[in-house]
């Protein structure tokens, strides 16, 4: 009988852990949201044409040069450094709250941006902003 009742209270017990591990999981998913948009730099050549010359479109070194990054609502702390693909679409993951966007290095010869800006992230959602940077080439 002694056998049987450690069987069941290890059963119990295991049980109860599997419990609280997968609530743990998914307090965690539902406690983020997302920032999605598109980073447009422009102009890159003084002359713009349509259709665009490709040597005139941004690269992966063009967005290095214009970094875009999340900054906790007081701009104190840095979170996350935007990470836009070729086409200048990003997703970034965030835990949810509010957040400043910030253009972190801007260029002495920058036309300007529509950077910074306050954002709200919610939970399981979708938060859009579009970066527009003029880079002040005429």
């Amino acid at each position: 009988m002694k056998k049987h009742a450690y069987t069941e209270i290890f059963s119990i017990i295991f049980l109860t852990g599997i419990v609280l591990i997968s609530g743990c999981d998914k307090n965690k998913t539902l406690a983020t949201g997302f920032l999605e948009g598109t980073i447009s730099i422009g102009p890159i050549c003084p002359v713009e044409k349509v259709p665009p010359d490709p040597a005139c479109l941004p690269t992966a070194e063009t967005y290095k040069a214009y970094p875009v990054s999340v900054f906790t609502s007081d701009g104190k702390i840095k979170i996350t450094q935007l990470k836009p693909s070729l086409d200048g679409s990003y997703i970034s993951e965030l835990p949810s709250g509010d957040y400043l966007v910030v253009l972190e290095k801007a260029q002495n010869n920058i036309g300007g941006s529509n950077l910074p800006v306050a954002v709200s992230i919610t939970s399981q959602d979708k938060t859009l902003l579009d970066v527009n940077i003029d880079t002040g080439i005429r």
